[in-house]
């Protein structure tokens, strides 16, 4: 055995580390739970941030993106309580690393006074991870012993196979790219010109000028300026009759 893999298993026998590992598990859990819940409800996190704060226009942008914010509340409570649940821990520290590298990342941008403890978090973090080294290892770079392929006790055609999979493949894409045209009515588009070129094949062109003049003139957030089209295209249905 590698000396750094029996210095590995020592401190998995050892009841300190055992403990030293739930109190990390525990405190990640934590520290997600009111935040995701703050965003669940669609309030400002960290409400006692000034908006001009750096990090407090993120804030307000985030809060404004609707169900994506909505989703990344969700998330963290879902991460929180698969930490919380040994069987399920491991799943839960692996949830936990991209978000929190995203966070520790976006604190050094913003020079966040909390950035320390964001740090911390993300370094208890990594200290999961290597705590679950013997079940990561498979999937880690690293050289490790072929084990022995299961003998088939059934024959399947393999051509078969990979064009039933290939096909599902194209008819899912096919779905995808066929469907998501259809999701919106209207869309803010990626500029001005493309939120207005879609006014031409509107049936509510008047209503479709206010909602890109709602977006990219007066800058208000995507929820209201959707508000704002409904309104007014019930107003010239109403003065259509």
């Amino acid at each position: 055995m590698p000396r750094l893999e029996e210095i590995y298993y020592v401190a998995k026998s050892d009841n300190w580390f055992r403990g030293f590992a739930v109190f990390c598990r525990v405190a990640l859990a934590l520290s997600f739970i009111p935040s995701g819940l703050v965003k669940i409800m669609g309030e400002r996190f960290a409400e006692g941030l000034p908006h001009n704060n750096p990090l407090g226009h993120y804030f307000d942008a985030l809060q404004l993106t609707g169900y994506y914010y909505t989703f990344i509340g969700i998330a963290q409570i879902i991460t929180a309580i698969l930490l919380l649940i040994p069987r399920t821990s491991l799943l839960g520290a692996l949830m936990y690393f991209p978000m929190i590298i995203n966070i520790c990342v976006l604190t050094y941008a913003t020079r966040f006074a909390g950035t320390r403890i964001v740090t911390m978090m993300l370094l208890a973090n990594l200290f999961l991870l290597f705590w679950d080294y013997d079940r990561l290892k498979h999937i880690l770079p690293f050289r490790q012993p072929k084990p022995a392929p299961p003998k088939l006790t059934t024959t399947h055609n393999p051509l078969r196979l990979r064009l039933l999979f290939s096909g599902g493949s194209v008819a899912t894409l096919a779905f995808l790219i066929i469907g998501s045209s259809y999701l919106y009515e209207i869309g803010p588009g990626n500029s001005e010109e493309e939120c207005r070129g879609q006014c031409n094949a509107s049936k509510n062109p008047a209503a479709c000028e206010a909602f890109c003049d709602c977006i990219y003139k007066q800058g208000r957030s995507l929820d209201s300026c959707l508000a704002a089209y409904e309104k007014a295209k019930a107003l010239r249905n109403t003065g259509a009759r």
